[in-house]
């Protein structure tokens, strides 16, 4: 028996390496097998359904068979036909999901790129259950991509509420509230995706857009000088930064912004059209008004018609021919107050004048209160000085005549480099002020050193 025990053994290990052997074979086999089984079920589905369907089109259970197998496959076309059919089946078979049937049908069309039929589902799906957020987050970025951004609020925050770290929801909802002009309640939502996608160019974009809609100058030319080296945001992120600069009067550094954008290779047209015409706006303000002519030509020869760049370049043209004019009507305040006193000092001829007050509003206009005396006369003139090429109405003489008493001047002179309307000239008819127009202004201006 003991001259046995080692044939026993023997035989225990084959027998254990033949069981190990099969089941490793076994296991390896599995894919295989569960391939061909899920071949196999796949097969006897399209058969079974195809028969039901061969003899009544309108089997609901065998169209749900290949609608559920068409849209696990993502066979999405006909996932979407599929379930176009059931959603046309609900109302007769009330034993049918419509919630389910018409999202299907809606997440199929949104795979295929057919927005108004995955509309048309998600709003069905939505009288089903308004609750849903697959449905609120889908239907809110459709309302967003067809631009109704009132519509796509509520919808958005629904689902927000659903899931509140689901970033693609936050991501379109910040967007959308901007869009309505609620640029405070957007930021909050864009922060925190940032947060977690700070490489997404597109959610600090429209934090920069808020930040200038809000006046946080800072806040806004930090982050698209950020953006402005990037060859999709680029161009926009350089003219937001220019248009952010301007306002807090930092003209060098905007029109480095602008020239940034104009570098890029790929820039949109309205956005190559804006840069050009912001970059000519702050050129003019720099007096450099060849620079900013050769852009409003670069301009008028694409689009005649873009904002006022017509009349910008017969302004200009006239402006660079007449540098007293430039002078009187861009020339920073310090210069141009230089030049509205020499024009008081001349103005009367062989008078002895002392300027009394200047006073300048917003550099619209600047009032100018003297003293002159001549051979014959001796009183109190009140000066204006308007920096405009437009009309001058009434409210501005009866403006100017209200100073004139409170300074208790004697006459007063109103210049401008435009025309005054009938109204302001019948209203100086029976007042001691005259007034002087483009014509007049531009022979003193001729002859003023």
């Amino acid at each position: 028996m003991l001259d046995m025990l080692p044939l026993l053994a023997a035989a225990l290990v084959v027998i254990v390496g033949i069981a190990v052997f099969s089941v490793v074979t076994g296991k390896k086999k599995n894919p295989s097998e569960k391939k061909t089984k899920k071949l196999k079920d796949r097969n006897s589905i399209l058969k079974e359904a195809n028969k039901r369907l061969a003899q009544n089109p309108k089997d609901s259970e065998a169209l749900l068979m290949l609608g559920e197998l068409y849209y696990n496959e993502e066979s999405w076309d006909k996932a979407m036909h599929t379930y176009g059919l059931l959603m046309d089946l609900c109302g007769v078979d009330m034993s049918l999901n419509e919630y389910e049937i018409s999202l299907k049908y809606a997440i199929s069309s949104l795979k295929t790129g057919k927005y108004e039929e995955a509309y048309k589902g998600f709003l069905i799906a939505r009288t089903k259950d308004m609750e849903s957020f697959e449905v609120n987050y889908h239907l809110g970025i459709l309302e967003f991509k067809r631009k109704s951004y009132e519509k796509a609020v509520p919808l958005l925050k629904h689902a927000a509420s659903k899931q509140p770290d689901h970033l693609e929801t936050l991501k379109y909802l910040g967007y959308a509230l901007y869009k309505t002009g609620k640029a405070k309640e957007a930021l909050p939502y864009l922060r925190r995706v940032f947060e977690h996608q700070p490489d997404d160019k597109e959610t600090i974009y429209a934090m920069g857009q808020c930040y200038y809609e809000l006046g946080a100058n800072d806040q806004a030319i930090r982050v698209f000088t950020h953006l402005r080296p990037d060859p999709t945001y680029g161009p926009q992120a350089a003219l937001l930064c220019g248009m952010t600069n301007l306002r807090i009067r930092q003209v060098d550094r905007a029109i480095m912004d602008f020239e940034i954008g104009l570098r890029h290779k790929e820039i949109q047209p309205e956005v190559l059209l804006e840069l050009k015409y912001r970059l000519s706006s702050a050129y003019a303000q720099k007096q450099e008004l060849g620079k900013a002519l050769t852009l409003l030509m670069e301009i008028y020869n694409v689009q005649p018609s873009y904002r006022d760049v017509e009349a910008l370049i017969l302004k200009f043209r006239e402006l660079n021919s007449n540098k007293n004019l430039q002078t009187y009507l861009i020339a920073p305040p310090a210069d141009f107050i230089t030049l509205c006193r020499k024009i008081v000092a001349t103005f009367i001829p062989q008078a002895q004048v002392k300027i009394l007050n200047i006073a300048v509003q917003k550099n619209e206009y600047a009032d100018i209160l003297t003293e002159v005396e001549t051979a014959k006369w001796q009183d109190l003139i009140m000066y204006r000085f308007i920096r405009t090429t437009g009309v001058v109405g009434e409210l501005m003489l009866r403006d100017f005549h209200a100073r004139i008493k409170e300074a208790k001047a004697g006459r007063g002179y109103c210049f401008t480099a435009g025309e005054f309307s009938e109204e302001a000239q019948k209203f100086v008819e029976a007042r001691l002020i005259d007034l002087v127009d483009k014509s007049g202004l531009n022979k003193i201006l001729m002859t003023t050193n």
